[in-house]
């Protein structure tokens, strides 16, 4: 993969994801951010919503990203859908503390709701 593009993966940030539709099979593309945590790539939602995305991923796991910012790229990527709940809590406590930098007393609070609700799938790049 060229050093760019890996650049820009290991940063994490905003990307659009074209899914392909649970029912419909049609193309869907939409803007999520993505997280990279040592070698290891996640896409998460807020809590106690109902995501699309998530039930044309379980579906079709294979999806493209579409770099746009800083680098342009499609690549790509399958997901996996992460139900451990130890495994759920330690992402996602990454997640709230060093992504979208949340103080631990409050990551703490909040992330049993995150872990019994939000969406978080890990995915790996072709």
């Amino acid at each position: 993969m060229e050093s760019a593009i890996s650049a820009a993966l290991e940063h994490g940030g905003v990307v659009d994801i074209t899914t392909i539709g649970a029912r419909s099979g049609a193309e869907r593309r939409i803007e999520i951010a993505f997280h990279h945590f040592d070698g290891r790539f996640y896409i998460t939602g807020r809590p106690g919503f109902k995501r699309d995305w998530l039930a044309n991923l379980k579906a079709n796991p294979q999806f493209t990203i579409h770099l746009k910012r800083g680098i342009t790229a499609d690549i790509g990527a399958r997901a996996t859908e992460v139900t451990n709940e130890d495994q759920r809590s330690q992402v996602l406590y990454r997640i709230l503390t060093e992504s979208w930098d949340n103080e631990p007393a409050k990551a703490d609070h909040i992330l049993p709701k995150w872990v019994a609700t939000a969406p978080l799938v890990e995915f790996t790049v072709d």
